[in-house]
């Protein structure tokens, strides 16, 4: 699992390229050789950005659905639509393609938000106002998720 930390931004330039922030280079290093790989999200209109070794083992769970089941087979269809592999180029960014931008609804500014798998891409604008839309909820949200099981440490706050 990769545990990356912190939420960033950066600004998109016109050839839709977005420079990681060097917080994030630095997290990412060890992985940047394998590449990444970028995705639409399932739940939010947001990329998600996955360390090849990351996507593997999700991969390797998602190969495990059997292919003639048609729920399977739409599954597996939608969440690999548009995925694209990208690479850091010599300048640290990542080319976000553009089919992958207008899914996004991808403006000039971003939000790299870390997450358990890799990286969440935003637009700046739809994360603000994800976060706050959520921020009023999120103590009901935390008690349903986290609150409901022993198994889990009490130390997460």
């Amino acid at each position: 699992m990769v545990n990356l930390i912190g939420v960033y931004e950066c600004k998109l330039d016109a050839k839709g390229r977005a420079p990681l922030p060097a917080a994030l280079k630095k997290q990412l290093a060890a992985l940047a050789e394998g590449g990444f790989v970028l995705k639409r999200s399932v739940f939010s209109k947001c990329l998600e950005l996955y360390p090849l070794e990351e996507w593997n083992a999700v991969m390797g769970q998602v190969g495990q659905l059997n292919r003639f089941v048609k729920k399977h087979a739409d599954f597996i269809r939608m969440f690999t639509a548009g995925v694209k592999p990208v690479e850091l180029d010599n300048a640290g960014r990542i080319l976000i393609p553009k089919d992958l931008m207008a899914f996004a609804g991808l403006g000039e500014t971003l939000v790299f938000a870390s997450a358990p798998f890799g990286l969440e891409i935003w637009d700046k604008a739809a994360y603000e106002n994800v976060v706050q839309a959520s921020e009023a909820d999120f103590g009901a949200l935390a008690e349903e998720v986290m609150g409901q099981s022993n198994e889990r440490p009490n130390h997460v706050s």
